[in-house]
């Protein structure tokens, strides 16, 4: 069973996913060493894990192919799939369209 924190209240040493990557650095398959919570209000606490930062490794460069599948992913987000057209911008998939065909009054056969 790993420790568990209370938010602000973790040692130093360990580190969230989100302070190794400021660091350059990523988890490296190493398994949790502790976790944080952070209590709220209405729903269940906010976790996050704990990592070791000894044992993470640096973050792995971008290589040509995986820039170009991103930008490639990125574009198909783009695409409205009830109109076809570029958006401009990547479509929220709560709507699930374009904020244009979203706001379009449904049209009566």
């Amino acid at each position: 069973m790993i420790p568990v924190y209370r938010w602000r209240l973790a040692p130093e040493g360990p580190a969230t996913f989100r302070q190794l990557r400021a660091l350059g650095l990523r988890p490296a398959g190493q398994p949790v060493v502790a976790q944080l919570e952070r209590p709220r209000r209405k729903r269940g606490p906010l976790i996050a894990f704990l990592y070791r930062v000894d044992l993470a490794r640096p973050v792995r460069p971008m290589t040509p192919a995986r820039w170009a599948a991103l930008a490639k992913a990125n574009a198909a987000r783009r695409i409205c799939p009830v109109c076809g057209r570029d958006a401009g911008y990547r479509i929220p998939t709560s709507l699930g369209m374009c904020v244009p065909c979203a706001d379009a009054p449904p049209l009566v056969a």
